[in-house]
Order: structure tokens, then C-alpha cells, then sequence
């Protein structure tokens, strides 16, 4: 659906990724001269009208579906944000509800945990210091862009992609983020995801496909990898495979804001070492749950329903929604719906 301008975007969104603006922000202007007099507010459909965003960067998200900031967080956060994980890794904190994974490879092994066990933690809302992310000022001054004042921060992650064991496992399979979130509208939703380190193809960047914001939700599953697959690690089942991609390579502090239907990955850690971002998924607080019963949803629910109950011994018909209701906070404005 995507291929007969894939070609034509992928051009521009890599001219601009290659040769960034002078106020280092990546964005692109769209086929053919637009003044700002003939782009009128209601032609936006996924930003919001406020003062942050340029034209320029309205209409590339709008677009491509995702926008990177370039040393949006600095230095001194990472750092501590660094360190926090690294404690929680030994075992120092233990936050409630955190969610401690390791790689498929390494799963069901009996090592202490460390830095070179576990590769990711979520659901940090109960770490005061990895929350703070979340609490940003200059990052919730571009959230607001696509939310709208009212946010909620829904969904925290650090990720700490290991080096690949050579089964390939690293990698995770192209997805839309939609399918994990029982709320909507989409477009109200919006992921910040901060590199805490130099990140390119060599050690497993994002790639994404520009555009596939526009489409709808599809049907996902595990993948058929014969290394195996990690733990919720779902990807699309069928997908127009001459989509243009673009693989992001971002330094530190460097953040991207993308749509939750876009669809994007991220491919394996081919160095020694362990690649870190951490990132969250916010929404406006007016997002109203639904029911994915009957859905392609279906599949993630009874999932993440199992691995509460498997986690947190939660049962008496424990929901999606009664899942991520826990898991949410309100990080600006009045807490309307969710």
C-alpha cells in the first residue's frame, strides 16, 4: 500500500537524517513547496497546535510518522539513569511491580542478576530515579505536541540489548506498539525513546518504516525464528515487504517520538558490548480503554494476563485493562479516563 512512495520518502527522510538542520532537529518537508499560509491546522492530524514544533516538523511527522530531537536529554540524566539500572541489576533497589527480563537464550538460567543478564526492565513507575525520565521537562515539552496537556505516561521501559549470542535473538521482529495498548485513540498516543549511547545498525538501532503510521492495526504473533524468541516479543504477521526502511543511527541523548502504529524493530547487537535506551509511552488522559476481546488483541491479552498472574499471583479475571491501569501515572495536567 506503502511501495509507490516509499522510494520517493525514503529519499527524504534519509537526505535529512544524513545532513541535519542547523537547529538539530531531524525533519522533512513533504513533496513540493507548502507555505505555512496554505497549510492550515486542520490538515494536521497526529500533532497538536502549539509553539514547539516548527512547520517543518509537524508535516515530517505527519508524513513518516516519527520525529528524532537530537541531544534532547543530557548527559547527566543518562548517566544517572545509568546507574540506577546498573543498582537495580545487583540487586540494590527492588521497585514493585518491575518487571525484570532476560534473553530467550539465557531464560531459564540460574545466573545472579547483572548487567550482562538481564536485557530489559519495564514498568519502572515505582523508581523514583528512572521515573524522572518520564518526568522530563524536555521531554514532555514534545509529548504535549502529540498528546495534547493532559499525559499520562502508560508504559516505561530500559532497554539493554545484549550482544548477539549468535542465535540471532537480539533482534526484535517488526511490530506496531498499538498492539500491546488497550486504549485509543492512536493517535493520541506517542512513544520518547532516548539513546543512551552512540546507536547504529551494528549494535541493533530502531529501523522503521516511514508512512505505516497511516494504516491499521495488524494481526501479530511470534515469529517462526529458529533461535527462538523472546518473551513478548510479537511481530507482524503479513506486511508489504517493498516498504522503505530507515535504520536510525542516534547519539546519545538523541530522542525519538514516534506514532503507536508504526511499524518498526530493531535488529541484532553484533558488537561486544550492551546497548542501552530507555523510553516511555504516553497518552493523552482523556484515551478511553476498550475491550480487545473478539480482537487481533486477544493473543497479548491472555499473555500478559498469564504473566501477572505467573508474576504477581494477580487473578479473579484480572483484565488488559485493569493491567496497564496499574501501570499508569499522571505526569502533566488532570487525570481524565485513564
Amino acid at each position: 500500500m506503502y511501495s509507490a512512495s516509499a522510494s520517493s520518502r525514503l529519499k527524504v527522510v534519509l537526505g535529512h537524517l544524513r545532513h541535519p538542520s542547523p537547529d538539530a532537529v531531524i525533519a522533512a518537508s513533504t513533496a513540493g513547496a507548502v507555505s505555512p499560509a496554505s497549510f492550515h491546522p486542520q490538515q494536521f492530524q497526529y500533532t497538536q497546535d502549539n509553539d514547539v514544533l516548527s512547520l517543518e516538523q509537524r508535516k515530517f511527522y505527519e508524513e513518516n510518522g516519527f520525529l528524532v530531537i537530537k541531544n534532547l536529554v543530557s548527559d547527566a540524566d543518562i548517566e544517572r539513569f545509568r546507574s540506577e539500572f546498573e543498582r537495580i541489576c545487583r540487586g540494590e533497589v527492588k521497585p514493585a511491580g518491575l518487571m525484570m527480563m532476560k534473553d530467550v537464550t539465557i531464560a531459564k538460567s540460574n545466573y545472579a542478576p547483572s548487567e550482562r543478564v538481564l536485557t530489559k526492565v519495564q514498568d519502572f513507575q515505582e523508581d523514583e530515579e528512572l521515573f524522572r525520565y518520564c518526568t522530563l521537562p524536555e521531554i514532555l515539552k514534545y509529548v504535549e505536541c502529540f498528546t495534547g496537556p493532559n499525559i499520562m505516561a502508560m508504559h516505561t521501559m530500559l532497554i539493554n540489548k545484549p550482544p548477539d549470542s549468535g542465535k540471532k535473538t537480539s533482534r526484535h521482529p517488526l511490530h506496531q506498539d498499538l498492539h500491546y495498548f488497550p486504549f485509543r485513540p492512536s493517535d493520541r498516543i506517542v512513544c520518547a525513546w532516548t539513546a543512551m549511547e552512540h546507536i547504529d545498525r551494528s549494535n541493533g538501532c530502531l529501523v522503521v518504516l516511514p508512512g505505516t503510521h497511516m494504516g491499521a492495526l495488524q494481526p501479530h504473533g511470534y515469529p517462526q525464528w529458529e533461535g527462538g524468541v523472546n518473551i513478548m516479543f510479537h511481530g507482524i504477521q503479513d506486511y508489504d515487504r517493498n516498504n522503505a526502511r530507515v535504520h536510525l543511527t542516534m547519539e546519545k541523548g538523541d530522542t525519538v517520538f514516534f506514532h503507536p502504529l508504526l511499524i518498526h524493530g530493531s535488529g541484532q547487537n553484533r558488537t561486544q558490548g550492551y546497548r542501552k535506551a530507555i523510553s516511555c509511552h504516553f497518552a493523552d488522559a482523556g484515551c478511553q480503554y476498550i475491550d480487545v476481546k473478539g480482537t487481533s488483541q486477544e493473543n497479548i491479552e491472555q499473555e500478559l494476563v498469564q504473566l501477572a498472574e505467573k508474576l504477581f499471583g494477580l487473578k479473579d479475571n484480572v483484565s488488559m485493562k485493569d493491567i496497564w491501569q496499574f501501570r499508569a501515572r499522571l505526569v502533566k495536567g488532570q487525570r481524565i479516563n485513564l
